[in-house]
């Protein structure tokens, strides 16, 4: 049913970043969830409230908790659908995040009251009178939350969606959360073992473990988390296959949500070259980068003295200098600027952020190693982060 659902919403990797197909596909999984979710609610809240069961009443909760998230994701992906605006003019996606913030805060609140009821149940334990429908509506509930799991992950990967995919793993673990009630409701009617109010609170802690997840990741992606290695992986591909690139550096990616990628880069082509078919070439791999990775790419064009013996001399040893310091060091924008009484090597050092030295540490080292090498040229450098 997931595949075919897929065949009719997203024909391929273009379609899912489409603003209507995503609300489409959200739509879809947001009226699933709440369906599916407010069914084990109820048919859990039944069970738990004759058996007098606090465990399988947190795991009820858990999943009208999970029927809220769907509907506030349905919500979510339908503001994100709307276009810009004068004050919004890189669109709305971000409510896709938005969404799964407030969901979080929701699985939290709910994850607190949840340990508040258990640890009161631990405190005056009372047996719950379970039946045999108990379990099984708990085990018919692990085999709903196993299917959504692969339903949500599915779409969620299809269509780039964060949100679906952190619902996905949200159903997995209710998955390992119901197991757990149903093993302490068997070992109840069993062994007559008073377990309900521990499971209760192990239930609501793993209710409170995920909200935390979710949020933290949320929250990462608001705040502009580093971009997707496998993006910026594609977007550096792409500009390299073109043979006038001789290299690029400074790519950042700017995320404004699913399906609003921003990004830029410098780069690197022969001096030589004419600079109105420089000019082509970098729309060209612009065009490129929107219809097959749909990102929004801006080219800065830096030209390079090729055929300059002595520059490329001097780029090789500071490169050098730049490995041994620290392999994660790269140099570019690499240029002589030769005046009447001194001679500059001007270039870009980028620092992975993990390099603790400050910026006039490296100077220093940089400028010392060259004077060994018999190098009196002046250095100028800008840093970048990486």
């Amino acid at each position: 049913m997931t595949k075919l659902l897929l065949a009719l919403f997203v024909k391929n990797s273009a379609d899912g970043k489409d603003p209507q197909v995503r609300s489409a596909i959200g739509a879809m999984a947001g009226i699933t969830g709440i369906v599916c979710n407010a069914l084990l609610f109820l048919g859990k809240l039944v069970c738990g409230l004759m058996a007098g069961s606090v465990s399988i009443i947190a795991d009820a909760a858990n999943n009208l908790s999970d029927a809220a998230s769907s509907g506030i994701t349905l919500l979510g992906f339908r503001l994100a659908r709307r276009p810009a605006d004068a004050d919004h003019p890189y669109g709305h996606a971000r409510y896709e995040y938005l969404s799964a913030l407030v969901v979080s805060m929701v699985i939290l609140l709910l994850g607190a009251e949840l340990a508040r009821s258990a640890v009161g149940k631990i405190i005056a334990p009372q047996a719950p009178a379970v039946s045999w429908l108990t379990v099984g509506i708990l085990a018919a509930s692990i085999a709903v939350k196993l299917w959504l799991w692969r339903f949500y992950t599915n779409l969620g990967k299809r269509i780039g969606s964060g949100v679906l995919e952190a619902t996905g793993v949200d159903s997995r673990n209710d998955c390992i959360a119901t197991a757990g009630v149903l093993l302490g409701v068997l070992a109840e009617r069993l062994f007559a073992f008073p377990v309900d109010g521990w499971i209760g609170l192990g239930v609501a802690l793993f209710i409170l473990w995920s909200g935390i997840g979710i949020a933290r990741q949320t929250v990462s992606s608001l705040l502009g988390q580093r971009a997707d290695p496998e993006l910026t992986e594609k977007l550096s591909r792409l500009v390299l296959s073109h043979e006038k690139i001789l290299g690029i550096h400074d790519l950042l990616v700017h995320d404004y949500g699913p399906g609003q990628c921003f990004a830029s880069l410098h780069a690197e082509l022969s001096a030589g070259e004419e600079p109105l078919l420089c000019h082509d070439i970098i729309d060209d791999i612009e065009c490129d980068a929107l219809n097959e990775l749909n990102v929004h790419l801006v080219i800065h064009y830096d030209p390079v003295e090729v055929n300059d013996e002595e520059r490329s001399q001097m780029q090789a040893q500071v490169e050098e200098i730049a490995q041994k310091i620290h392999p994660g060091l790269s140099v570019h924008d690499f240029r002589i600027v030769r005046g009447a009484k001194q001679t500059k090597l001007v270039f870009d050092l980028a620092v992975p952020y993990e390099v603790r030295r400050s910026h006039r540490q490296l100077k220093e080292e940089i400028d010392t190693r060259l004077a060994e090498k018999g190098v009196l040229y002046t250095t100028v450098i800008r840093f970048d982060g990486k």
